[in-house]
């Protein structure tokens, strides 16, 4: 046992030797070359794991954790620059005017006659409203004289019968003509008179001024006519008045 460590102890002097020599320094230069300095494990390993931390980037870069920057604020839309080949086309626009001078005036000559045209047609438009209207009155006017001229004889026969001194019979006789002269003028006119008496009651044409309790007669049948209605055509002008029958005997059955 004291062999081996004596050996061990022996061989690990050299390496000794060798890290004591450079901390040692001669007198005078040394011309050798010192030997390098052997490095430990422990120190080699720290030495590697360094180098290693260098080498590999961090997962999150430290810009990431700081606090965000605003965004930045868009740029001015830059002003649209007219290419070199538009501008021939403007300066060829600008040109056009002076250069169609003729077609210019031919269009404002037209633009000149349609106004007129224009005018001219507002004031026929108004002068056919007014000859539509004076005609229309005169239409009115001209089926007035036709009827009033028809009436004229049945206005005089009137004031024969005011001046006549004849007895009450013959003023009686004298109206009766009097009326049928005007039946017959109503008639060239196509005004016919309703049919009321005896007939049943019809809302359309007849008028309910009351009612006459009646046995002998149908309910709802016209009992009296108070006032005569007329039509001209199939035109209703007035209704008939008219008192309407109420039989008792024929609403209770």
């Amino acid at each position: 046992m004291p062999e081996q460590n004596t050996e061990t102890e022996q061989g690990y002097k050299p390496v000794q030797a060798a890290q004591e020599a450079p901390q040692k320094e001669p007198l005078g230069v040394s011309t050798e070359t010192p030997a390098p300095a052997v490095e430990k494990p422990a120190e080699r390993i720290e030495t590697l794991h360094l180098e290693e931390a260098r080498t590999v980037e961090p997962a999150v870069a430290p810009e990431s954790l700081a606090t965000p920057e605003p965004p930045a604020k868009p740029e001015a839309a830059a002003p649209l620059k007219v290419s070199a080949a538009a501008e021939p086309s403007q300066a060829t626009a600008a040109a056009e005017p002076a250069l169609n001078r003729d077609e210019f005036d031919k269009l404002q000559a037209e633009r000149d006659r349609l106004v007129d045209r224009l005018a001219r047609l507002q004031a026929e438009l108004e002068n056919a409203r007014k000859r539509a209207e004076r005609e229309r009155n005169s239409d009115r006017d001209f089926a007035t004289a036709n009827v009033v001229e028809q009436f004229l004889p049945v206005l005089d026969n009137f004031e024969l019968a005011l001046k006549a001194d004849g007895t009450a019979e013959q003023l009686r006789a004298g109206v009766e003509l009097i009326v049928k002269k005007m039946q017959d003028v109503l008639r060239g006119l196509h005004v016919h008179a309703i049919p009321a008496l005896g007939e049943e009651f019809d809302p359309r044409h007849h008028e309910a001024l009351g009612t006459v309790e009646r046995l002998d007669l149908p309910d709802q049948q016209v009992a009296e006519e108070i006032r005569r209605g007329y039509k001209l055509r199939q035109r209703l002008l007035r209704p008939a008045l008219v008192r309407v029958v109420s039989n008792p005997k024929q609403k209770s059955e």
